[in-house]
């Protein structure tokens, strides 16, 4: 795959994973940026214009996910970047609950990567 245009910024609370999804994604070709908490990301958001996506950890303390997509789509200019949720719960509902709240795509850990490759080429 050739070197994505846009970048992806990847929101978890857990550095594992925020590791994990940066060494996968950029040995496929993609561009990654990072934040911890859903605060930074969206003063990354806001400031970084070459984010094309954001996948976006829902279950992180101070600021979930559901309440990421929100601010995310009250940004000018900003708000209909695509936002692929993330999450470990699973549960039966959690798919609706999220595009519901104004995500893109869902995708549950532990993260397929050629299903994840997938989405973000339809995005970027």
């Amino acid at each position: 795959m050739k070197k994505q245009p846009s970048a992806i910024l990847i929101v978890d609370d857990d550095s594992r994973n925020i590791f994990a999804l940066n060494l996968v994604l950029k040995s496929k070709g993609f561009r990654c940026l990072s934040a911890t908490d859903g605060v930074s990301g969206l003063k990354m958001i806001s400031e970084k214009l070459e984010i094309g996506v954001v996948l976006l950890d829902m279950m992180m303390p101070e600021m979930d996910g559901y309440e990421c997509i929100a601010a995310i789509r009250q940004l000018p200019e900003r708000g209909n970047m695509p936002v692929i949720a993330v999450t470990a719960q699973a549960m039966p509902g959690d798919r609706e609950k999220c595009l519901a709240a104004g995500a893109n795509d869902y995708i549950s850990k532990p993260v397929n990567v050629d299903v994840l490759v997938g989405i973000l080429t339809n995005y970027l």
